[in-house]
């Protein structure tokens, strides 16, 4: 009786290149707790592309101080330059959400995980999820209502009760993305915390 011994087909699995992790929570609000890298990072995401380091602490500089870019002095430009070069773009550069290539500094795909968007309840406004489940709620007990013919529910049919609450469901949906977008870094000109939101 021969034996013979089994070929398998293909790439060992320890040979296979492994997936990049994603960010863990730790790293991403690392990342996000100092004000200078979320700046920094608005501006990288807003210009969409290389952008040198010089430029980039120019801009933070600006924000930074609320003033235009042209009105930034050499000392307040030199001071973000220097914690730009040596701690905030090394240490993105490390988490892999950035490349550096000589003096240019651009956003890598893995940047694209830190458009988590943490909802702040300003005032008396309620988040996004409560109304959510109130408008599902309410649209459920119409329809329910319809079905059991309640006075006056009874009047309406099953149909327009359900594109009603399809129509209420995208315009929330619609706001919903359009306020998102503009609060996420990058979304806009300016950075979030300075436009008041």
């Amino acid at each position: 009786m021969s034996t013979t011994k089994s070929q398998s087909v293909g790439p060992k699995p320890d040979s296979q290149p492994e997936e990049p992790d994603g960010i863990d929570r730790d790293e991403l609000f690392h990342i996000l707790r100092n004000r200078r890298r979320r700046f920094a990072l608005h501006h990288l995401k807003h210009r969409e592309g290389a952008v040198d380091v010089g430029n980039l602490a120019t801009q933070v500089a600006a924000w930074e101080n609320e003033v235009s870019v042209e009105e930034v002095t050499s000392k307040q430009r030199r001071r973000v330059y220097n914690a730009l070069q040596q701690t905030h773009v090394p240490e993105l550069e490390e988490t892999g959400v950035v490349e550096v290539e000589r003096r240019e500094v651009e956003l890598t795909d893995r940047a694209d995980e830190l458009d988590i968007y943490l909802e702040v309840v300003p005032g008396a406004d309620i988040p996004w999820s409560e109304y959510y489940l109130a408008l599902g709620g309410v649209s459920l007990a119409v329809l329910v209502a319809v079905a059991l013919g309640v006075t006056p529910f009874g009047a309406l049919s099953g149909v327009g009760v359900g594109i009603f609450a399809v129509v209420a469901f995208l315009v929330s949906a619609a706001a919903n993305y359009y306020y998102q977008h503009e609060s996420l870094l990058g979304g806009h000109e300016r950075p979030p915390e300075l436009r008041g939101e």
